[in-house]
């Protein structure tokens, strides 16, 4: 078999949005790219370049290549092909809630995949994807693109895929710190209560119905969350005051971005000045911040030239 070289882009994704807790996620439009040329020799050449660039192991722990050798591995190649050379440009901000993680094991297999000759089917990277990165929320839609409802049922990841029909920009504020996943999840609780539980399957399901209706109507309470933004508020200072501010601005409703810290509002004018607000927000409570204006990334994993 011959490998080709092959470069490809991932976005950058957001999940929960609000009460979506690990089932609803977004793809944005910020990208990684990286183009993947697979050796027969065992030697591997990892450049980079952008976000994260001086903090990414370049050696057999990267995630990227770690991927790779799962697909290389489930296509039955391990052994043809044991090495690689990569290049990696960033665009993604690093453990802030913007998908960097799925968007490093989708680039992986995906441009692996590829540079096979695409021996799996999406469904079959959408499975190993999420065996690697252990739920499916972030990685459906940096596969996919567009917005995602995802599911696992019996080990085996399920997943709807839309395009809104409500026309939105995603104003992203960036806090000048990391917050890991682990350590956002450890302040959750283990148990909810009920009537917390029943507000937040409606409030998910609300959001979902208006964005495929494009009902603007019902869509400013639907990002209202209490399975895991009050407990996380602890580790991003400022994090209500900055939901409160973006509304007041003009945006339709904001909401902590995956784990956080990034928090995202939702909006259809005034992104400058809702941006502004939610840096000012952050400010009064000194942590240092920028704002980054995304729309939605409607192609999720694609071959470029």
């Amino acid at each position: 078999m011959e490998a080709k070289t092959v470069k490809v882009r991932v976005p950058g994704t957001s999940a929960n949005l609000g009460a979506g807790f690990d089932t609803l996620g977004i793809a944005c439009s910020c990208y990684n790219e990286l183009e993947l040329s697979l050796h027969r020799d065992e030697y591997l050449d990892i450049e980079l370049q952008g976000e994260g660039a001086k903090d990414i192991p370049t050696d057999n722990r990267n995630i990227v290549w770690r991927s790779i050798t799962r697909v290389l591995k489930k296509a039955g190649v391990e052994q043809e092909f044991r090495g690689a050379k990569l290049h990696m440009t960033n665009g993604i901000p690093l453990s802030r809630g913007l998908g960097s993680s799925a968007a490093a094991i989708v680039g992986g297999i995906k441009a692996a995949n590829e540079a096979l000759g695409a021996p799996l089917s999406t469904q079959e990277l959408l499975e190993l994807a999420t065996e690697i990165e252990g739920h499916p929320d972030n990685i459906a839609p940096a596969l996919l693109g567009g917005m995602t409802i995802s599911t696992v049922k019996n080990g085996h990841p399920e997943t709807f895929r839309f395009i809104p029909k409500l026309h939105f920009k995603m104003v992203v504020a960036i806090p000048d710190f990391y917050l890991p996943t682990k350590a956002a999840r450890e302040v959750l609780p283990d148990k909810v209560d009920r009537r917390d539980a029943i507000s937040n399957i409606g409030n998910a399901a609300m959001l979902v119905a208006a964005l495929l209706k494009g009902s603007k109507k019902f869509i400013y309470n639907a990002f209202d969350d209490r399975l895991h933004q009050p407990y996380r508020e602890r580790l991003i200072p400022g994090m209500s005051d900055v939901f409160k501010e973006a509304r007041t601005a003009g945006a339709m409703g904001a909401f902590l971005s995956g784990a956080g810290p990034c928090i995202i509002a939702f909006t259809d004018n005034s992104e400058e000045k809702v941006g502004t607000s939610m840096i000012s927000a952050f400010a009064d409570h000194g942590v240092k911040a920028e704002y980054r204006i995304f729309s939605l990334d409607r192609d999720g994993a694609v071959v470029i030239e």
